[in-house]
This record gives C-alpha cells, structure tokens and sequence, in this order.
C-alpha cells in the first residue's frame, strides 16, 4: 500500500510539473504574440538571424535532399519495373518529396542545426545572466533576444522546405533519366503534372506548423534554463529532442487532417 501511494504521489508530481511547464510556454507564447501584433519587430535582428538559421544551413538541406531524392528513385525503379510501371518513378518522387519527405526531413534537420544554436545561445544569455541585463537597461528581452529568432524560423523553414523539395526532385530526375532511361522531357512533364495544388497545401501547412514549433520550443527551453554550463547543454539537447518528437507526431496529425479535409 505504501509503495502504491509513492508511485501515485510521483506520478502527480510529474503530471503537475509538466502541466505547469505547459502553461509557462504557453505565456511565453503569448508574450512573443503581443510583441508582433504591438508591431515591436527588430527587423535589423531578424534579418541577421535568417543569415544564421537559413543561408548557413542551405548547404546540409542541399546535399541530403539530393541524397534523398536520388535514393527515392533508385529504390522507386526497383519496385516499378517488377510491375512495369517505370514511367511513375518521377510521379512518385515528386509527391513523396512535396507532401511528405521535404518538409519533415528539412524540419528535423533545421532542429538539429538551427534549433540546437538557438537553445544554446538563449540558454548562454540566460546563465551568465545577459538577458537579465537587458531588463536593466529597459529592453524587453522577448522583443530582443526571442521575437527575431522566432521570426527567422518562420521565414527561413519554408524557403529551405521549397529548396528541399527542387533540390530532391533534381536528385530523382538524375536517377530517372540516367539511369531509368527515362526521357528527360517525359520525366520533367510526369513531374509537373503530379504536383496539384492539394500537394502545394500539404507541404505549405506543415512547414509553417514544423516552423512554429522548433521556433517555440527552442526560445523557451533557452529562455527558462539554469543551472550554470550544465544547464546549457541539458537544455540545448531537450529543445532539439522535444522539436524531433513534436514535428514527427504532428505530421501524423496534420496529415490526417488534410487528408480528411481534403479527400486525397
């Protein structure tokens, strides 16, 4: 009965603790809201932080998307010819990269990269007391330090998502026409005429649901560390953890719904 009675008060505690937590991000998103809508944007801020977040990480999207791309089709080629549908290669490619792949794989690698720098950086100002300065010196430290990061996820996430998902497309149309035989121009037109605008929608709603998110997590978990050096490193490894498992169980959401929503 004892042990019974333990494991019922930890497991409250936990449920009560993350709860709370829950609640504090929640305000922190609210505070980041009333800064953009009272048109307090740092647009100076945003722009260098677009350099960091998207131009930096162009290179990594680049190669693992046509890494990616080219792997689609070569396995694709595998499973059409046994039924003699080779020409569906670049159907296949295209709609796997634009409703699905591009925007969770680029998601996940932007939180590995990007993510992972805005935790750490948040979390570096917060122990060594940085953001607690700015307070001093009269600046919100939301409006300073979270609102420009925010921003630049919401920008540079789908431009790198539309990056991933040509960028993929040249990797299966490589494959396909190189060594599918497929011809270029047959290729190019499947391609073009696999793509709708229910595919376009897909894509378009996840990136900026993906971008919002690591956005989120990654301000908060930097903006509500402690614990010294430590505290940097667990926080910065819970922001990228956290932005994997919720991009990944979101997707499975969202693609319900669109599905439901959009019959197909």
């Amino acid at each position: 009965m004892g042990i019974l009675l333990r494991y019922n008060y930890i497991m409250f505690t936990v449920l009560a603790d993350m709860i709370a937590a829950l609640g504090r991000s929640a305000l922190f998103l609210g505070d980041v809201f009333l800064v953009v809508l009272r048109g307090r944007v740092r647009w100076g801020e945003v722009f260098k932080e677009l350099h960091v977040q998207g131009v930096q990480s162009l290179g990594i999207v680049m190669l693992a998307s046509l890494a990616s791309g080219a792997v689609l089709a070569m396995q694709g080629r595998v499973m059409m010819e046994r039924f003699g549908a080779k020409e569906f290669i670049a159907q296949m490619v295209a709609l796997s990269l634009v409703r699905e792949l591009s925007p969770v794989f680029t998601a996940l690698v932007f939180s590995g990269k990007s993510g992972a720098g805005i935790a750490s950086e948040l979390a570096t100002m917060t122990v060594n007391s940085q953001v607690q300065a700015t307070r001093t010196l009269g600046v919100d430290p939301v409006e300073f330090l979270v609102v420009p990061r925010m921003l630049a996820c919401l920008i540079a996430l789908p431009i790198l998502v539309v990056v991933s998902g040509l960028t993929g497309i040249l990797g299966g149309y490589m494959i396909g026409v190189g060594e599918a035989n497929i011809p270029s121009s047959f290729y190019m037109a499947q391609t073009i005429a696999a793509v709708g605008y229910p595919d376009f929608f897909c894509g378009f709603v996840k990136m900026f649901f993906f971008a919002l998110l690591i956005g989120w997590v990654c301000c908060y978990k930097g903006f509500s560390t402690s614990g010294g050096s430590l505290g940097v490193g667990r926080a910065t490894t819970q922001a990228v953890a956290l932005s994997y498992i919720l991009v990944i169980v979101s997707n499975t959401i969202l693609t319900k719904f669109i599905i439901a929503i959009g019959g197909n």
